[in-house]
């Protein structure tokens, strides 16, 4: 990744969802979803569904006031407990609950 290269909030009837669109290293972008984001190993993570797949990228997540960062997980180990983490969360949620949710762990 990168950088985020812009946020946006689309109204989809009553239930409004939120997007970002990573901008990669080879110049390439990426629309996703905002699954969530989740605490684990004493940090914050965000789950990013692409647009049109089945796939989740996980980054480390952090705040800074009204802005954000996604930092890359460089580390095998941290990135394995990381998806641990995201899995057993969603192990435990109903399907139709998976799709472009908002929850927050404290």
């Amino acid at each position: 990744m990168r950088g985020i290269i812009r946020d946006s909030r689309v109204n989809n009837g009553c239930e409004s969802k939120d997007f970002l669109t990573l901008e990669f290293d080879d110049g390439s972008s990426q629309e996703c979803g905002i699954l969530g984001v989740f605490e684990a190993l004493g940090k914050e993570y965000i789950a990013l569904n692409p647009l049109g797949t089945d796939d989740v990228y996980i980054y480390g997540y952090g705040e800074h006031g009204e802005d954000y960062n996604l930092i890359d997980i460089t580390d095998e180990e941290e990135f394995k407990r990381a998806k641990a983490r995201y899995e057993e969360i969603t192990d435990s949620m109903p399907v139709e609950d998976m799709v472009l949710i908002d929850w927050f762990l404290e």
